[in-house]
């Protein structure tokens, strides 16, 4: 009964004059006004969405549908951070005040012997195009295969995404592994490099015109054609070190071993792994976040990446190596220093500013190597004071906030 009185009230609001599918047709101001006189919003709460010093709704318009304000998260700093015999203070977005008091943590431990960090050279995202196909399949995937070296230059040719030494470069087709109701069909891979950009855009854009050429000239019928986010040919790695000695307890030998216990679980149970790799990406998101990244994708990716193997496991693992505990992380980094919100997004370029980013692999390098440090900090409270006493000392700070 109660749930079909919610739906009759559903009903009732959603009469013929007030649609909301209409709603993006109109500006923000008139969307909020709309609101406001329907009784779904107070004036106040309609001002308290839409103000902004510089956030304007047109601008909010520009970056989503149906604008009707900003959602503000907090920015804080984690400082202590040595990545590659760099300093780096990093801005990190996040509603939780113990991931960044983790992150500072971490790097404070980590920052004697520093964290270094690999990022690929080239930024190899992968798109991939399905298509069915009549007759024989390891015939039409020769044929295909065969003019590999053609296609790649007629894309080149034929596409405004090939620039600058930039683009599909090469190409690569599989037959999909068979199950009931699955049509015959191979699956073509196209490997481009995207330079300082995500990428996404570029890729499903070269993947339309791919298909278009295969279409044309091996007679297959085209399905999907989009990006994968398992980017695993951008992978960003982290090693970080701490000496024994250097860890806070009377018995550092003990939890450094107690540490590694910890790890080698999360390495072989995947109920384990999942909240360990969370640890990681609070860290990595939080960073994402704030440098104006599709941080949805990189997530994918990394648990993708995490069942690489057919079973779920730990993206970062430490080890006692002689006198210090060695952290190693190692994630698909999808990133880009240009698009997006980069360019229009007046925090993303304070936070920018402020880790000193430049590049593509600057983003890479500084989400690995919180995404470490931040591990590190959890696997510490977790085998000596428990997760929950620094947790919730901070969490209690807002217990006196009222926003009703």
């Amino acid at each position: 009964m109660e749930l079909e009185s919610i739906r009759s009230q559903r009903r009732r609001l959603m009469r013929e004059d007030d649609k909301p599918q209409a709603l993006y047709r109109l500006t923000p101001h008139d969307r909020l006004a709309w609101l406001v006189s329907k009784g779904r919003l107070s004036a106040e709460e309609a001002h308290c969405l839409s103000s902004h010093p510089w956030f304007s709704l047109d601008l909010v318009e520009l970056l989503t549908e149906s604008a009707v304000g900003h959602f503000p998260v907090p920015i804080g700093v984690a400082a202590n951070f040595l990545i590659d015999g760099f300093e780096r203070l990093i801005p990190m977005s996040t509603e939780e005040p113990s991931v960044i008091a983790a992150a500072n943590h971490g790097a404070k431990l980590l920052r004697r012997c520093g964290i270094s960090t690999i990022v690929p050279e080239c930024q190899v995202m992968i798109g991939q195009i399905q298509c069915f196909v009549t007759g024989a399949i390891e015939t039409v995937m020769k044929k295909i295969l065969g003019k590999k070296d053609a296609l790649l230059q007629e894309l080149r040719l034929c596409s405004e995404c090939s620039r600058n030494g930039r683009g599909a470069f090469d190409l690569e087709v599989s037959i999909p592994e068979s199950m009931s109701g699955m049509r015959p069909q191979l699956i073509v891979n196209l490997l481009i490099d995207v330079g300082e950009a995500m990428g996404a855009n570029i890729v499903n854009d070269l993947c339309e015109a791919m298909s278009e050429l295969l279409v044309r000239q091996f007679s297959v019928d085209v399905n999907l054609r989009i990006l994968t986010n398992l980017a695993d040919r951008r992978l960003a790695s982290a090693v970080g070190r701490v000496a024994l000695k250097d860890l806070p307890t009377n018995d550092p030998r003990g939890v450094a071993e107690r540490i590694e216990q910890a790890s080698l679980w999360a390495e072989v149970d995947p109920y384990r792994a999942a909240t360990h790799n969370k640890g990681v990406m609070n860290g990595v998101d939080a960073v994402l976040l704030v440098l104006g990244q599709d941080l949805r994708a990189v997530e994918a990716g990394a648990h993708a990446y995490a069942c690489r193997d057919g079973r779920y496991r730990a993206l970062a693992t430490w080890r006692v190596e002689q006198n210090q505990l060695v952290g190693r992380v190692t994630l698909p980094m999808a990133v880009g220093a240009v698009g997006g919100m980069v360019g229009s997004h007046r925090s993303v370029a304070i936070a920018r500013k402020l880790a000193g980013i430049r590049s593509v692999r600057d983003i890479a390098s500084v989400a690995v190597s919180v995404g470490l440090a931040q591990n590190l900090a959890a696997l510490l409270a977790l085998v000596t004071e428990g997760i929950q006493r620094g947790h919730m000392r901070l969490h209690h700070r807002r217990k006196s906030l009222s926003i009703v």
